[in-house]
């Protein structure tokens, strides 16, 4: 432990050029008097190590104490630190893994090609999540995990909407699409396709002593692009026609789940277009077409004209009744 702990230490110092021992003792999580022993034993063996002192003093290592990379990019660096998501590798356990790594790797670079990766990284930011992500603890990752790896068939129960299942699987592999994490298995019928189960309804899993081969032909990304377009074709879909503000339409294409048509302008009202939109469902139109209020008019089918027409009697109905004002 003492010796991973040291490497730490010398790699934070060359790549930060100079660190102060409170520093190294909080992203170490130790005493400052361990990393003042710790600094005693790299300058008995023989690392070019001193301290500067005064306020703006820190530990620095000899000019020139730095081993050059070759091969690698400053630009292939800096997609590199894009990659990495710091909330899905911390859900598997390996994001201290990923930061070591990544010391390592700072360390041996160039100073031109690590300062042109650190720009790249302070300009630009990747999150997968969404504004209001639901609640998506995964308390069984990693033991789903340990089973991906171990390729050791796995016990879960798993629920979904009222029912608990019980299933004994062969765990394929995992996947994160944004913060939700999946699991890839198939059953202990090895002719059974596999399935994607959602990590954050797997409510127990068990690691069973007995051991599964993984179909040779199997390839994860492979599997989950070919699912992910079968689960979009499977989607609802429910088909309209209607008129449209042409200065609403900007906005109405923006909107996720639903697809727009062929644009074509109204020759009795200069200021309208109408086209198709394709919805998941009658409710999912009449509830997004409601919010738009007077900037759209639907003109088929009729049970959504319908459908619009009651909802908007029964807000004007709301509004009327005297019992519901606020005064």
């Amino acid at each position: 432990m003492r010796a991973d702990r040291l490497l730490r230490i010398l790699l934070l110092i060359q790549n930060e050029g100079k660190i102060t021992t409170r520093e190294l003792a909080q992203k170490l999580e130790v005493s400052v008097r361990t990393i003042v022993r710790d600094m005693d034993a790299l300058s008995a063996s023989g690392i070019p190590i001193y301290a500067e002192r005064g306020s703006q003093g820190g530990w620095r290592l000899t000019d020139g104490y730095r081993t050059s990379l070759t091969g690698i990019k400053p630009e292939e660096l800096g997609s590199l630190l894009l990659s990495s998501h710091p909330q899905l590798l911390a859900d598997l356990g390996i994001q201290q893994h990923f930061d070591d790594a990544l010391q390592k790797l700072l360390a041996v670079m160039p100073s031109n090609a690590l300062q042109t990766a650190q720009i790249i990284r302070s300009k630009i930011h990747m999150d997968g999540a969404g504004w209001y992500e639901a609640d998506q603890s995964s308390p069984q990752l990693l033991t789903i995990q340990e089973a991906v790896f171990s390729e050791k068939k796995l016990h879960i129960r798993y629920q979904r909407d009222e029912e608990i299942w019980d299933r004994l699987l062969c765990p394929l592999g995992l996947v994160a699409k944004r913060s939700v994490w999946y699991m890839i298995a198939h059953t202990d019928d090895e002719y059974h396709e596999p399935r994607t189960y959602r990590v954050s309804r797997i409510i127990e899993a068990i690691i069973q002593e007995a051991g599964f081969s993984p179909p040779a032909d199997f390839s994860l990304p492979d599997y989950w692009e070919q699912s992910t377009r079968q689960f979009k074709n499977n989607l609802p879909r429910y088909n309209a026609r209607v008129r449209v503000q042409t200065a609403t339409l900007s906005r109405l294409t923006k909107e996720r789940y639903i697809q727009t048509g062929t644009i074509q302008p109204c020759t009795d009202q200069p200021d309208w277009c109408e086209t198709n939109i394709q919805f998941a469902t009658l409710e999912h139109a009449c509830c997004m077409l409601l919010s738009y209020s007077n900037e759209i008019v639907v003109l088929f089918p009729e049970d959504l004209r319908q459908r619009i027409r009651k909802q908007a009697a029964a807000i004007v109905h709301l509004y009327q009744d005297s019992s519901c004002s606020m005064e």
